[in-house]
């Protein structure tokens, strides 16, 4: 399939983002924004029940918070890239800042939670329609 048969069949189906975070509120808000934004998502409580989503369809993006209880997102987002290497991880959490992934995690990109909900956007917007290798900064 060429770049532009591939970016045509992407953009015939609405993208598929798994969101991962054990805080019920941020969850549903990036839920409701994202798919107010045309995607295709579904939820998910931690690293556990992300793994459980992944066997139903795989996504084409994992977001997911790097802190939480059962399966962290340190856990989670390597396991992921090694079964699943077709898709894209973002790495989310408040105990970090700035744009570039934090050195030591394994992930496509970075949000940092509460800032920019346009730079969540930019990010799953450029993993999803761009035919790019694995980036580590997707703001330059």
């Amino acid at each position: 399939m060429t770049t532009n048969e591939q970016s045509v069949a992407i953009t015939t189906r609405r993208p598929n983002i798994v969101i991962v975070d054990d805080d019920d509120q941020i969850r549903h808000l990036l839920c409701a924004i994202l798919d107010a934004s045309g995607y295709k998502v579904r939820p998910a409580s931690d690293g556990v029940v992300a793994l459980e989503e992944l066997l139903v369809e795989v996504p084409d993006i994992l977001l997911s918070d790097l802190y939480m209880p059962r399966m962290s997102g340190f856990e989670l987002l390597p396991f992921v890239r090694q079964q699943f290497p077709r898709t894209r991880v973002v790495a989310m959490s408040g105990e970090y800042s700035g744009y570039d992934v934090p050195a030591g995690i394994v992930a496509d990109a970075f949000y940092a939670k509460a800032s920019n909900i346009r730079d969540l956007l930019k990010i799953v917007e450029t993993l999803v329609y761009l035919d790019v290798p694995r980036v580590r900064n997707l703001h330059t």
